[in-house]
């Protein structure tokens, strides 16, 4: 009898496992597959995206759209949004947001422009003093952020209105014209040199970005550093209670944002030509919306920095597009607005996948 017993028992364990087993294999759907891919590379969403719009546009307007000159014309309009993209990205993983970006990449700016052209400075010194402006907005965020607990939202909304009224304040509201940089500073133009690759224009601007975005995508994933970034945007005191030390992390993210926004000021005198203190004052706004749409979590803790960069230049395909289709200014924005909301929800539905 006992024999009976335990092999009942062996048959009862072998159905509960089959079943289990049969349980686990109905969550492996296509879809399923789908969802744990996107979550292991949230970058390929807006990948996606931006090749599909990209052969879109080049199907609907010809030769007009895809083309050299066309499609390095967009990297060369998105520069600016690109490289404050990747500081808003750094402040997002730690699940922060920073509204001073725009801000402090302005300050930065005069303050190269005025210290080489009010003072008489060397344009080389002054240049380090702009990035240094920039690291030093980026310090007091990290520090009130990190030491004084209170909300990334509040902190860098306070910092941008402060960096902005001392940017009108320091400059006088003056603007330095591009004729006065060229024929005495022209190193404050140097992101805007061009060379050409085949029927392709590139400034020394897009390579910056483009080289800031790998850099930056290597070290999220291969340093120490990087991983820390990830844990404390996942779980600040799940990372503190493993060795983390949150504060010199978050700190460190906000001086590195301040940073490549100092670079920003830099491209933008290049780009604009000139160093005006009413310029760039919507690339906060820019910068949120390009790392959304590239898949980075507003929650901290998810995401690639290369999807920033592929949501600037979905921007960028779609405002060049569609203003060579003759549509209307308005249409660029009701788009963007879509691809937003929509990237929002993406996201959503790939978190449950760790839930």
């Amino acid at each position: 009898m006992s024999g009976d017993a335990d092999n009942f028992e062996a048959a009862v364990k072998a159905k509960g496992a089959e079943a289990v087993a049969e349980f686990k294999d109905t969550r492996k759907g296509v879809l399923a597959t789908v969802q744990h891919a996107l979550h292991v590379n949230p970058a390929l969403v807006p990948l996606f995206v931006l090749v599909a719009s990209i052969i879109g546009f080049g199907l609907l307007l010809g030769s007009k759209f895809f083309s050299p000159f066309a499609l390095t014309l967009i990297l060369q309009q998105v520069q600016i949004v690109g490289i404050v993209a990747a500081a808003q990205s750094l402040v997002i993983l730690t699940a922060g947001i920073d509204l001073s970006v725009g801000a402090i990449l302005v300050l930065s700016s005069v303050v190269m422009g005025q210290f080489t052209f009010r003072y008489g400075i060397p344009v080389e010194i002054a240049v380090a003093f702009g990035l240094m402006t920039g690291m030093i907005c980026g310090y007091i965020n990290g520090w009130l952020v990190a030491v004084m607990k209170l909300p990334p939202f509040i902190v860098t909304l306070g910092m941008w209105q402060i960096v902005l009224a001392a940017t009108f304040l320091y400059s006088a509201n003056e603007t330095i014209r591009a004729q006065e940089i060229e024929a005495n500073a022209p190193l404050l133009q140097l992101f805007a040199t061009k060379f050409q690759v085949g029927g392709a224009v590139f400034t020394v601007g897009v390579v910056f970005m483009v080289l800031l975005m790998l850099v930056l995508a290597y070290v999220l994933k291969q340093t120490a550093w990087g991983r820390h970034v990830y844990a404390v945007g996942d779980d600040p005191e799940a990372a503190q209670l493993s060795g983390v030390n949150v504060r010199r992390t978050l700190i460190s993210v906000y001086v590195l944002s301040g940073l490549i926004c100092g670079f920003a000021g830099w491209a933008m005198i290049g780009r604009i030509g000139s160093v005006s203190p009413t310029s760039g004052q919507l690339a906060n706004i820019e910068s949120i919306t390009a790392v959304v749409i590239g898949g980075i979590s507003l929650f901290g803790g998810r995401g690639s920095i290369l999807g920033a960069l592929f949501g600037a230049l979905i921007v960028g395909v779609f405002t060049l597009g569609l203003r060579l289709a003759g549509a209307d200014a308005q249409w660029t924005y009701l788009l963007i607005g879509v691809l937003i909301i929509a990237a929002v929800a993406v996201d959503q539905w790939i978190r449950k996948v760790s839930a």
